[in-house]
């Protein structure tokens, strides 16, 4: 069925052209669908290149201006049929659709956070590979916050009373806010956001959600979409929904675990399974290539200042790149699996993370690996916690890695490196001009 029939189908009356920016915010125009029908193909859904390199406060670096034209020329949005949905909480039909940028001649803009990952997947498919990947994504629900000066709360449930004591794969705990999760399965369903799994997790209202393995692309559009679906239910039930990866001082931080598997174009055959219980060459030199070029990747896996406060030691977050079977402290675990489903999950990112750009940087850091022919360390036996942290722990460390790493600049693109670079920096300069609750509290009177 064409786009066009669909809408008409579907009796939509407002088209949502959504695009990715840097920060993983939602960003495009809202028109009506007849306009939308007109301009798909004629190049007139533009938007200014400069939307793509804001910062997540919405400004944007003086440095950007030597790698993004300072004449701020537009970009086009070109929507791709494969992603349109309608929006399930809106009264009216209204459609929203995922759109790829490129420049007038129809080139791809190469900062454009899609495009990222759809260049890493080119260089696997060109090598006759296919990835898959799997995402958990981790959220807190809490109560409605006016004032950001105070703490987060969690939020009151069903019982009417807030939840007092972590609840981990807690049945009733998760069951308090099921008036939420009923609509988010509904509006999910309704999306063909493939989720699978509903647990609560360590924290107070802290969930997580599974996603069913598949396409790259694909479950990256997902998450992208599935982030807005949760605020969105979140808020019809007074509450807020956060991907901060560390959004409450004393409780554990949110994550995006991903799994990650290969397998052969033309067979099909998962080429991570060695014979029986053993793991092949590319197995082991994805995993050398994660534990070699993930601390220079986490600009895309911890890309907020935030971030980092997640990755410390007995947090229930990996300090390190170490690997290990079944082993939760790594940084990459494999899991128990028959042959045909052997994966790995890198555990590294946050809930917080660009889903296009931490997946488009996990699968980069492993194909680097296979194509290098590295040779990982031995699998870790006991707590990856009693090792050294080598993951960086403040952002410009994490930016002096990812500046020096040739190898990664070249596969995401040397001139998104440099926006991202840019943009993050200007992040971290932004953060350093406030001055915080705890040093008001210990240092006023004290020094």
């Amino acid at each position: 069925m064409s786009v066009e029939s669909w809408i008409r189908e579907r009796r939509v009356t407002e088209i949502e052209c959504l695009v990715s920016d840097i920060s993983g915010i939602a960003r495009g125009k809202i028109l009506p669908a007849e306009k939308f029908l007109r301009g798909k193909g004629d190049g007139s859904l533009r938007l200014p290149e400069s939307v793509l390199v804001q910062t997540v406060t919405g400004d944007y670096p003086e440095t950007v201006w030597s790698v993004v034209d300072p004449v701020v020329r537009d970009i086009r949005m070109v929507p791709d049929p494969a992603t349109i949905r309608l929006v399930p909480w809106y009264a009216e039909a209204t459609a929203q659709v995922i759109c790829d940028c490129t420049d007038h001649q129809g080139e791809a803009n190469e900062i454009a956070a899609r495009q990222v990952l759809k260049r890493v997947l080119a260089l696997y498919a060109a090598r006759g590979w296919r990835p898959v990947v799997a995402p958990e994504l981790e959220f807190y629900l809490t109560q409605i916050n006016e004032d950001p000066d105070y703490p987060l709360q969690p939020p009151i449930g069903r019982s009417k009373r807030a939840e007092t004591g972590r609840q981990a794969y807690g049945i009733e705990a998760t069951n308090e806010f099921d008036p939420v999760f009923e609509d988010v399965y509904d509006w999910c369903e309704a999306q063909a956001i493939d989720i699978d799994t509903l647990t609560h997790e360590s924290g107070v209202a802290q969930m997580e959600i599974n996603f069913n393995h598949g396409d790259p692309l694909e479950l990256a559009d997902q998450v992208f979409l599935f982030k807005r679906t949760l605020r969105q239910a979140a808020l019809k039930h007074g509450i807020y929904a956060t991907f901060m990866a560390k959004p409450m001082e004393r409780e554990p931080g949110s994550s995006m675990h991903l799994h990650q598997s290969l397998y052969a174009l033309e067979t099909g055959e998962n080429l991570f399974a060695g014979e029986e219980s053993t793991y092949s060459r590319l197995f082991r030199s994805h995993i050398a290539g994660l534990q070699r070029y993930l601390p220079a990747a986490m600009p895309l896996m911890a890309p907020t200042v935030n971030s980092y406060r997640r990755l410390r030691r007995y947090s229930d977050a990996p300090i390190n790149t170490h690997w290990g079977w079944e082993n939760r402290t790594v940084g990459l675990r494999v899991p128990e699996s028959a042959p045909a489903n052997r994966r790995v999950e890198n555990r590294v990112a946050g809930a917080d993370v660009n889903p296009y750009l931490a997946i488009a940087a996990s699968l980069a850091c492993g194909y680097l690996g296979m194509v290098d022919d590295l040779e990982p360390t031995d699998a870790l036996e006991g707590s990856a916690y009693r090792r050294a942290q080598t993951l960086p722990r403040q952002m410009p460390e994490g930016l002096a890695k990812l500046n020096a790493c040739r190898p990664l600049k070249e596969i995401l693109g040397e001139r998104f490196v440099d926006v991202l670079l840019a943009v993050r920096e200007a992040e971290h300069e932004a953060y350093q001009t406030v001055i915080s609750s705890w040093e008001r509290e210990h240092l006023l009177l004290n020094v």
